[in-house]
């Protein structure tokens, strides 16, 4: 067992932030009591690129067996139909308008050391996304902006706890009119698909959504971002769309489920499990962004005080 035990940062009364390494974490006692007990583990952890970042991330084969490390501890703290969702985004060779497979390959990583099955491929456009790689979009023109990350969703077993009807969407208009007329065209199709006379007609509140999503994340003026300025504390510079994690955590948990996001930063998952009213404990070993992910809670007032981080 490890002797640096996590600390907590702050806490609510559904959740709490702890300043700590996830290496740290899992070998602590806290992380040992967790085994079995985590619905969802829910993270963005930093990308496997080919240079450093300021946040700190690991290049190349050091990254892919640094993250295969973590994949089987991570995934014994999960009950037994609990689910693992991971982020990962894109990297490029250094020096060439290549891509690397650094992504697919850290998949590959988690997926055989954790023993997880591949539950379905979620990919997230952000059209708000400045060009990237520069060199090559915006001064060669030889390539066009890569806008998009891979959130890929595990689970040791191959029926983890799910349900789309918590996460319909709008129907559209045009099948609003369709539900409103209560009859379409039905038979078959050129797919050689028969529809039958009834089909579609059955309101069920919303459409389900499709494994595609659209996230611009470019809000200037949340209360996180807020917070930072009024403190004159760093903005992390790699923060996950609210709305992600909002998705996955009704998707795949219920109330009262615990939720842990191993890479915390600037505690977008706390915020999204606390408002849902989901359990959650979050890890970050960087004061200054724990200092700041407060901002995500100071709005409605509901985070408590604790003692700084040491």
């Amino acid at each position: 067992m490890s002797q640096k035990e996590p600390k907590v940062a702050y806490d609510t009364d559904l959740g709490a932030m702890y300043q700590s390494s996830v290496e740290d974490f899992l070998a602590s006692g806290l992380g040992c009591g967790l085994r079995g007990e985590v619905q969802l583990v829910f993270t963005s952890p930093p990308f496997p690129l080919n240079r450093k970042k300021r946040y700190g991330n690991r290049v190349g084969e050091e990254y892919l067996q640094w993250l295969g490390d973590l994949a089987e501890p991570l995934g014994d703290l999960l009950t037994e139909d609990g689910s693992f969702v991971v982020e990962l985004g894109n990297a490029w060779e250094p020096g060439e308008p290549v891509m690397s497979t650094l992504a697919l390959e850290a998949l590959q990583m988690l997926r055989s050391a954790g023993g997880f099955h591949l539950c379905q491929q979620f990919v997230v456009h952000n059209p708000a996304r400045l060009p990237s790689p520069a060199q090559w979009v915006n001064v060669e023109r030889i390539r066009v902006k890569d806008s998009y990350t891979n959130v890929w969703w595990m689970s040791r077993v191959t029926r983890p706890k799910a349900d789309n009807r918590k996460v319909l969407v709008p129907y559209s208009p045009s099948m609003k009119n369709l539900l409103k007329r209560q009859g379409y065209n039905a038979g078959r199709r050129p797919s050689e698909h028969h529809i039958g006379e009834t089909s579609f007609l059955t309101d069920n509140g919303g459409a389900i959504p499709a494994n595609v999503f659209e996230f611009s994340n470019t809000v200037s003026t949340d209360s996180y971002r807020a917070y930072c300025k009024k403190n004159e504390l760093r903005v992390h510079p790699a923060r996950m769309a609210p709305d992600l994690a909002e998705f996955f955590i009704k998707f795949l948990t219920d109330e009262d489920d615990l939720v842990l996001d191993p890479f915390g930063g600037s505690n977008t998952t706390g915020a999204m499990a606390e408002d849902l009213g989901r359990r959650w404990i979050t890890l970050e070993p960087e004061i200054e962004y724990i200092k700041g992910s407060r901002g995500r809670f100071e709005a409605d007032a509901i985070a408590t005080a604790a003692p700084e981080p040491i």
